[in-house]
């Protein structure tokens, strides 16, 4: 199993107690005076069944808080996801924060922050590339790139999914859209590893058919539910953190009701990529600190109230367009603020811009960053053995040393972390060695990892099976005319 980082102290909170209650009261009064729309007939007919008052004719719900309540109750603190190498399994919840990947349409070159759609090949190496990496966890649904050179657009998600199985053994999100949920759960089912299922909102307060139907195929298929809803703060949520909070967590109950209601007892994780609008632009706000708030705000929520594990979004896509310095604090002070809040997954390694573009290389330079921040929130220890005292009496003054202590080796070892991607030189070696900076060495770790690393191979069966799923995907969409 993964082992991520632990977090050894108590969450930072942004709000008081009676600031929790009040949002989490405001927002059972949405979900039962306004409601949320489910566009999917047997959605309506279940939740009707459970107690919920419909409107059949504009698809409204109206959800009682008694319901509500009840089925925040019945999701697990945390649960077990299982890859396909026990290794990689994943327990989530609790105090653990795993990282997952960050993704981009298309591929950006790391030094002049051009784009264009990659290839398979490129796709692939990103995918190798990013299991070798060890503060990568689990992959998001649309890893590394949501456009492929020769991949159609109804194909994409089925296709990255199988890439990704066969060039890591790390856990990984469905997706929904276009019934893409059905070749993938068949996909992963081939290749003997759970999927984290995928129902995302339309916001505001609406759940679209392809949301629904993937809830449906995901859950009836035994897995977990990662649930997001993506509003943006001035255009389809309230402006103020606090109101978007509210609307937020409205959309994203809505779904926790549903999914109990269809099995209860299922696992669920709960996205927040809520964005403020760049009201001098139109455009999303990304990395902003208004997202930042809004997250630790969400995180102590879902964490310490409804005690339903949480995922960040904020820090996957920095408005810089390339790996730059602006790109560094804008990814790290928010994807800081999240772990410091009680996030239990982080999507953070290889965004360039936006969800514009991705870049392997970035992510080597990431994993280094997000160690830094997962062994930030593990602390330190206080014993006997780390307060020294008597190795302070026994070295004394000047001249007394520590540095050819045994104590001093060994602590040296467990409690710093050495960035593999830096540039740790003095200024001298530095220039001897060629003024090599991060991305210089992020490329020879790349090259270094392109040698060395080894995935455990599906099996002929497994790979077979996968390609026949493919080629039953394809068929489908040909029938319905999308290819």
């Amino acid at each position: 199993m993964r082992r991520g980082f632990t977090r050894n102290f108590e969450p930072v909170r942004v709000l008081s107690d009676s600031q929790v209650e009040t949002i989490h009261k405001r927002t059972l009064e949405v979900l039962s005076e306004v409601g949320c729309k489910f566009e999917s007939a047997r959605a309506l007919k279940l939740l009707k069944e459970n107690g919920c008052r419909i409107d059949f004719e504009q698809h409204i719900v109206y959800f009682p808080p008694d319901l509500v309540e009840n089925s925040i109750r019945n999701c697990p603190g945390n649960f077990l996801v299982r890859s396909r190498d026990p290794k990689d399994n994943l327990l989530i919840g609790g105090n653990t924060l795993y990282f997952m990947s960050s993704l981009g349409a298309r591929y950006s070159d790391i030094d002049t922050g051009d784009v264009r759609i990659p290839t398979m090949q490129e796709n692939n190496m990103a995918v190798f590339i990013s299991d070798a990496l060890d503060s990568i966890d689990l992959y998001s649904g649309y890893t590394p790139y949501f456009e492929i050179d020769g991949v159609e657009a109804v194909m994409l998600c089925s296709t990255s999914l199988a890439m990704r199985l066969r060039n890591s053994t790390k856990i990984t999100r469905g997706t929904q859209p276009t019934d893409t949920f059905i070749w993938e759960t068949q996909i992963a089912q081939a290749a003997g590893q759970e999927l984290i299922g995928n129902m995302e909102a339309a916001a505001p307060l609406s759940y679209p058919e392809d949301a629904i139907n993937a809830a449906y195929t995901y859950v009836e298929a035994g897995f977990p539910m990662y649930i997001a809803a993506g509003s943006v703060m001035g255009g389809t949520a309230p402006v103020t953190i606090a109101g978007s909070t509210i609307s937020n967590n409205a959309e994203l109950l809505a779904a926790v009701v549903f999914i109990q209601c269809l099995k209860p007892g299922t696992g669920i994780i709960a996205n927040d990529f809520v964005t403020p609008m760049n009201m001098e632009s139109g455009d999303l706000f990304f990395c902003s600190l208004g997202a930042s708030l809004h997250q630790m705000a969400f995180n102590q929520i879902w964490h310490d109230l409804y005690k339903i594990p949480t995922n960040n979004t904020g820090s996957a896509f920095p408005y810089s367009k390339k790996a730059d310095y602006q790109s560094a604090y804008e990814k790290t002070h928010i994807a800081m603020s999240s772990a410091l809040s009680g996030a239990n997954m982080i999507v953070f390694h290889g965004g360039v811009t936006a969800e514009l573009s991705y870049n392997p290389i970035l992510s080597i330079i990431d994993d280094d960053i997000a160690t830094i921040i997962g062994k930030t929130i593990e602390g330190f220890e206080v014993s006997e053995e780390t307060m020294a005292v008597d190795l302070i009496k026994e070295v004394g003054p000047v001249p007394g040393t520590f540095l050819n202590k045994n104590h001093t080796r060994t602590w040296w070892k467990k409690e710093y972390f050495m960035p593999k991607s830096a540039d740790r030189l003095s200024f001298p070696e530095w220039q001897r060695t060629g003024k090599k900076g991060v991305i210089e060495k992020a490329k020879e770790r790349m090259e270094q990892i392109m040698t060395t690393h080894k995935v455990k191979p599906l099996s002929e069966k497994q790979d077979a099976e996968i390609d026949r799923i493919l080629g039953q995907a394809r068929k489908y969409y040909k029938e319905k005319g999308l290819l």
